[in-house]
């Protein structure tokens, strides 16, 4: 097991805006454990609308156990405001009306 420090990308957007943050963790770090730095990275602007418990690596939903690797790719979910479902057959519905 290497004790090199890891290269971590933290991810938050929203409609309008982003922020990519790339943070060095000590080898064998956790979710919980960037997430307790993100504060500090990502700004009290991005962190004031995150849900802590809602973090997943490369979109997939993590336990703040859940040990990262380098190039982990940690994004802070927010939750939908539209239903996929609705919002296709709503696109569905206006192309269909502009024909």
């Amino acid at each position: 097991m290497s004790t090199a420090p890891i290269t971590v990308e933290l991810v938050y957007a929203i409609r309008d805006r982003q922020w990519v943050r790339r943070i060095s963790l000590p080898a064998g770090a956790t979710v919980a454990e960037a997430v307790a730095v993100a504060g500090t990275v990502l700004g009290s602007d991005a962190m004031n609308e995150v849900d802590r418990n809602d973090v997943g690596l490369w979109g997939r939903l993590v336990s703040p156990e859940t040990a990262l690797q380098e190039g982990d790719r940690l994004e802070f979910l927010r939750p939908l405001t539209v239903d996929p479902k609705d919002a296709r057959r709503r696109r569905e519905e206006l192309r269909r009306r502009k024909r």
